[in-house]
């Protein structure tokens, strides 16, 4: 492998593992009793935020123009379908922790505002847990590299 590539490689799992810290951070805040109040809503927003700016992240050193899902499809053309999906959920992702951030500044007036966000909000951990499953495939798929599950 190219060591420029293996840089950014590394690159990658660096921005994998912190990308893993800020989920964790989220999943940690939404397991929390939601009957704490405003403590509960203060670390679910600051995890949320956190998120938001790793998704950005993630995105940008993913797709960036030679990028890693570029080329992944240059080197095997069978993962240009998984390589679109993952680019499609980034956007998506990143939506959805906006109106979930929208959500909070508008308020959660009532208990079932508050157990729909939270559950929203778990329903995406999970999403974005399955999304870095595919993404770790593919990347071994198409380098026979172990970015890293840890992180």
């Amino acid at each position: 492998m190219d060591p420029e590539f293996a840089a950014y490689l590394e690159r990658v799992r660096a921005h994998r593992a912190e990308l893993g810290e800020s989920l964790a951070a989220l999943d940690a805040a939404l397991a929390l009793p939601v009957g704490l109040g405003a403590l509960w809503r203060r670390r679910v927003r600051a995890a949320l935020t956190e998120l938001e700016h790793d998704l950005r992240d993630h995105r940008a050193i993913t797709e960036e123009p030679g990028g890693l899902y570029a080329d992944a499809v240059a080197r095997a053309p069978r993962l240009a379908s998984v390589s679109k999906l993952q680019m499609d959920e980034h956007l998506d992702f990143v939506e959805v922790v906006q109106r979930l951030l929208g959500e909070r500044e508008a308020g959660l007036q009532s208990a079932d505002a508050v157990a729909a966000h939270r559950e929203a909000a778990t329903q995406l951990v999970g999403r974005i847990v399955r999304h870095r499953q595919r993404g770790a495939d593919l990347i071994y798929e198409a380098y026979e590299v172990d970015i890293g599950g840890q992180g």
